[in-house]
């Protein structure tokens, strides 16, 4: 692992612990309900994708927390920035995680095809 890939996971570590705890600090109590699986920063660290935990929020839920979420950026990479003294902070895109519900999909199916 190179210089540059090991700052890029710290990066990520750090992030998966501050946003939860700056989704935390805002007043908008819906966005404390969202849990954060998974950061994934570009290369040059100046952009960040968030994913976040689908649970069971319906489709309208969840474009609903995508517009707030889209609003409270701002504010959650102000937060980042000053918690860690960073002269700026990655600009934060937010996705809701299908891959694990995409797993149980395949997971199901290849017990149908065991079963025939």
């Amino acid at each position: 692992m190179t210089e540059a890939e090991i700052k890029l996971k710290r990066t990520e570590s750090i992030l998966l612990e501050l946003i939860p705890e700056a989704l935390g600090s805002l007043n908008d109590k819906r966005l404390h309900q969202l849990d954060v699986i998974d950061i994934k920063c570009s290369r040059g660290r100046s952009d960040a994708k968030v994913y976040i935990d689908p649970a069971s929020f319906t489709q309208e839920e969840k474009s609903e927390f995508l517009k707030l979420l889209k609003k409270a950026r701002p504010i959650l990479e102000t937060f980042c920035m000053k918690d860690q003294g960073w002269f700026r902070s990655p600009k934060f895109t937010f996705e809701f995680d299908e891959q694990l519900k995409k797993a149980q999909n395949i997971e199901e199916l290849f017990k149908k095809i065991a079963k025939d």
